[in-house]
């Protein structure tokens, strides 16, 4: 007898605007949930037609939308929490509105409730529509003297379980005469290891190779380089990840890219990727070259990588 699949967890994110909703529906994407914002509400139960939804669901609810109504999206949350065994969330995020009024100021946007008016007139108008909404709610989080960074925090408790997306660490080799890849946020210089590109055999070839990867480690520093690498790493992803951050990018560069740095950053993901790291691997100078595919491809193979 076929068993039948786990309801799919659905969180309904509303609020006055300017509360963080937006903020909130980035951060259960990061978390794993496949997020939709501003989903006109005729719309959500046609989610449920056919397949079940294979992740989480995150259904960011506006007051602008044209369909909107206050009857419907209660009705829709009783029928959600009905359909899905009770994993149906109603999220509710409140702010004070002399706080959302000097938001508004800041971005100098027009209130969506307040055509013509004044924003006051906006958020007083809105707080009293979504009242029994907060009411309802099943979390009500106050984002009044929260940053962006607190909310997230926040967020991260409510919703964050064992099959959430972890940390993903990108790496990738580069040339150093090329100069450090934009937007990394670490660095690692191999240059001082054995050179492959001065031995005839090996300098057409590349760190992806056996012979080049043999080479590079006979040079006795590569191990204890690579141990410095992964103890500093052992203690800096676990702070990262704990920190909200959902990914870090590490360059590894050696003069031309071709040989050391692409053996060092192909071992350095193999141990990520054994402590349960979500890895990707990229070649900057072998991509460039064509010897390599372009951008960076997830490490699933461990029997792949360098040994």
């Amino acid at each position: 007898m076929a068993t039948q699949p786990d309801p799919v967890r659905v969180v309904l994110v509303t609020g006055p605007s300017g509360a963080g909703r937006s903020t909130a529906i980035n951060v259960l994407e990061d978390l794993g949930f496949e997020a939709i914002d501003n989903i006109p509400l005729r719309m959500i139960p046609r989610l449920f037609e056919g397949e079940p939804p294979t992740h989480p669901l995150a259904l960011g609810i506006d007051v602008r939308n044209r369909d909107f109504s206050l009857s419907r999206l209660l009705d829709l949350h009783d029928d959600l929490v009905r359909q899905t065994d009770g994993h149906a969330t109603l999220l509710y995020l409140d702010c004070r509105p002399d706080i959302l009024l000097r938001r508004y100021s800041e971005t100098r946007r027009r209130h969506p409730m307040a055509q013509g008016e004044t924003p006051e007139i906006g958020i007083a108008r809105e707080i009293e529509l979504l009242g029994p909404v907060e009411t309802r709610a099943d979390i009500l989080i106050d984002t009044s003297h929260l940053s962006p960074h607190d909310l997230k925090a926040e967020l991260h408790q409510w919703f964050a379980d064992a099959s959430s997306q972890k940390l993903s660490v990108a790496l990738q080799s580069f040339s150093y005469k090329r100069g450090i890849p934009h937007g990394v946020d670490m660095v690692f210089d191999c240059r001082f290891l054995a050179n492959p590109h001065w031995e005839p055999g090996l300098r057409n070839q590349t760190g992806l190779d056996a012979d080049v990867q043999d080479f590079v480690a006979n040079d006795s520093r590569l191990t204890v380089f690579l141990s410095k690498i992964t103890e500093m790493l052992a203690f800096l992803l676990p702070e990262v990840d704990r920190e909200g951050k959902t990914h870090v990018s590490i360059g590894i560069g050696c003069t031309g890219g071709q040989h050391r740095s692409v053996v060092v950053t192909e071992r350095v993901a193999r141990t990520l990727a054994e402590q349960g790291w979500r890895v990707s691997i990229g070649h900057k100078e072998l991509a460039r070259r064509g010897m390599a595919p372009a951008g960076n491809a997830v490490v699933t193979d461990l029997g792949g990588l360098a040994k």
